[in-house]
């Protein structure tokens, strides 16, 4: 097992393998002295070695991956058994194999309950009526022992469970979780098509919902999971969260927990101006921004009048820019605008740093956070 850190240089053996797989060029970054991880982090499997990238929180990398791992855990609401936990603390167990256990585990458990079927509109030459009559093919039919007809089945043959098929014979390609293998059984009368998951249109009701999270969950996977290669005998592949996007998530789960006002990714459109910022909460707009900052010096000017916009717009006058923390504490207060248009804008910067257990951990940032507000 290797750790290799957001920001900072690969080792130079696993410089060329990035550098093959045009995949990965997206989440690299090519420097006169070396190839980095942007701000992504995750597993890498290539040549049958492991690979973490993982955050820089301290100078402990253990405790740096079990942060990276609670802060996913938490951010995409995977709630996990006590023995999950424990493997998440096993660095013999990956980040990817997490996942997919806890998405194997929570599909089974609903299959268990009864696998997921709706009424399917079908057409098929039969060589009794069943359903509707079907006048023009009929009238074509050289076959006249047969009849054409239209009717509904109650399958489980449905877009659901086809996507479920899809996603679990993707995963089978780099985990051998027996659960996969049981889930894939139960749906042995689902026809396997590949799932163009940009075109997914799945909706959910009180008839299927209890399998929304199972849904929500493989398609993360399915969206940060990138194969390195076509060939069946190899089995590279990387498994990357931006972090930009797991520190909003992580925090705005914080605050709705903390303020029960809160609202994630409200957007507004104000004529052709339209806002969306992470998270508002009743005296408060926030944006999470995942980056390095030491100051008020390194604001960026946009940065500034974004949150302004935001707060006149949204008629709160409160504003906070949230950082994590790095080397300094980002604790600065400034004033936008003046008199009646001012807007107030705090900096403030996130401890994650914490050697404990998950429960803890999340206990222990969601006070740091409640001094913010």
């Amino acid at each position: 097992m290797h750790y290799l850190t957001e920001n900072q240089n690969i080792p130079k053996e696993l410089e060329e393998h990035i550098q093959d797989k045009k995949n990965l060029h997206t989440y690299f970054e090519t420097r006169f002295d070396g190839i980095r991880p942007k701000n992504y982090c995750g597993f890498l499997f290539i040549n049958n070695e492991n690979y973490f990238i993982i955050p820089k929180i301290t100078n402990e990398n253990d405790q740096n991956l079990n942060t990276f791992i609670y802060m996913l855990i938490y951010a995409y609401d995977i709630n996990l058994k006590n023995e999950d936990l424990l493997i998440a603390d096993n660095k013999e167990h990956t980040i990817f194999e997490l996942f997919i256990r806890f998405f194997s585990d929570a599909l089974l458990d609903e299959f268990k309950r009864g696998v997921f079927k709706q009424y399917i509109t079908m057409q098929e030459n039969l060589k009794v009526l069943r359903g509707k009559y079907i006048i023009e093919q009929n009238f074509n039919n050289l076959y006249q022992q047969n009849i054409y007809c239209e009717f509904d089945e109650f399958s489980m043959d449905n877009e659901l469970n086809q996507f479920f098929l899809y996603a679990i014979r993707i995963f089978k390609k780099f985990s051998s979780y027996s659960n996969l293998h049981r889930c894939e059984v139960v749906l042995d009368e689902v026809e396997y098509f590949n799932v163009d998951l940009k075109r997914l249109n799945i909706h959910f009701d009180r008839m299927n919902s209890r399998y929304k999270k199972s849904y929500e969950v493989a398609l993360m996977i399915l969206q940060k999971l990138i194969p390195m290669t076509q060939k069946s005998t190899d089995k590279s592949f990387a498994f990357l969260f931006d972090m930009a996007e797991v520190f909003e998530k992580f925090v705005g789960r914080l605050y709705g927990v903390i303020d029960s006002s809160t609202q994630l990714q409200v957007e507004k459109n104000y004529g052709s101006l339209k806002l969306k910022p992470d998270i508002v909460t009743r005296t408060t707009i926030i944006d999470t921004k995942y980056k390095k900052v030491n100051s008020r010096k390194e604001l960026k000017r946009d940065d500034k009048y974004q949150m302004y916009v935001y707060g006149k717009n949204f008629r709160i006058n409160d504003t906070m820019l949230l950082y994590p923390k790095h080397l300094f504490d980002v604790n600065d207060d400034l004033k936008l605008g003046i008199g009646d248009d001012m807007v107030r804008l705090k900096m403030k910067s996130l401890d994650l740093d914490f050697c404990g257990e998950y429960s803890e951990f999340i206990g222990e940032v969601k006070n740091r956070l409640r001094k913010f507000i």
